[in-house]
């Protein structure tokens, strides 16, 4: 019996946890109940939360390894753990379209633990979809094709950050960051390896292109799926406030973090999880 209250906010994705402190001491137990509310809903929320950098980390670490300093983001003073998302008129996002994070690696991240410090006074909300939602509303012979096929995943719009006026130096920053960044292949359907749910796993953000396929063909199938992933029935929208933790599964989400309150500022503490040691016990 869960010791905090729990609202459902869509049918398919999303709740909202209340009557907890995240900046106290959790027993295991709550701690393995907050999993499997993160397991049922995907992406869950608390708001009105008073946590320092240090119960930021107590909290990521109680999932599992989180992430190294990261290369390129910038860290909370004192925590290189923890990335400063911070933007402005100044420093416009580059998250503002659908993506799992980091699909361009072999083993892409768990979870994200994000803590909101300073909400702009409107826009700034968060999208979040469920792959494995998606998955299901396909039809029957889709799926099937489907499963027989693998997908390439890249750096996407990260190639941006590798550009400058001189072309030649741009393609040749361009292919440095391919080495640095690297490329993956995935199943373009995959298991959840705790729900056992079956999961539509390419993201518009970094999937590039279907293995076997010329550009064409493979073109007109992303096109159709990434369409049909924007259906709201599959998605969620949330509205921030501050001081408020939001975690997601990125192992069978996509989300976007949508630009719209420029000039205004947004600042934003994330913490990301490698692996979910919780994995290999319930297996």
């Amino acid at each position: 019996m869960r010791e905090y209250n729990l609202e459902q906010i869509t049918p398919t994705i999303g709740a909202e946890i209340s009557n907890i402190d995240l900046s106290q001491d959790l027993s295991e137990e709550k701690l393995d109940q907050i999993y499997q509310d993160l397991i049922d809903y995907k992406v869950i929320f608390f708001r009105n939360q008073e946590i320092s950098p240090k119960n930021h980390i107590a909290l990521a670490k109680s999932f599992g390894e989180i992430e190294p300093p990261h290369p390129v983001y910038p860290h909370v003073k004192d925590f290189p753990e923890i990335v400063l998302l911070e933007n402005d008129a100044n420093n416009p996002p580059d998250t503002d379209e659908w993506h799992t994070d980091v699909t361009f690696k072999s083993d892409p991240a768990f979870a994200s633990i994000l803590y909101s410090k300073i909400i702009p006074p409107s826009g700034g909300d968060t999208l979040w979809c469920s792959l494995s939602a998606i998955y299901e509303a396909l039809p029957d012979d889709t799926k099937k094709y489907l499963e027989t096929l693998r997908a390439v995943h890249d750096m996407g719009s990260f190639r941006n950050n590798f550009i400058d006026d001189d072309n030649e130096k741009s393609a040749q920053n361009v292919n440095e960051g391919f080495q640095k960044f690297g490329n993956a292949i995935h199943p373009m359907v995959k298991v959840h390896p705790i729900s056992k749910n079956k999961l539509l796993y390419i993201n518009p953000g970094f999937t590039s292109q279907i293995v076997g396929m010329n550009m064409t063909d493979s073109n007109n199938l992303l096109s159709y799926l990434f369409n049909f992933m924007n259906k709201p029935e599959f998605q969620i929208r949330f509205r921030w406030s501050a001081n408020t933790v939001a975690i997601w599964d990125n192992r069978c989400t996509m989300h976007y973090a949508i630009g719209d309150y420029m000039p205004h500022h947004r600042q934003m503490n994330r913490i990301t999880v490698l692996n979910d040691k919780r994995d290999v016990k319930i297996i």
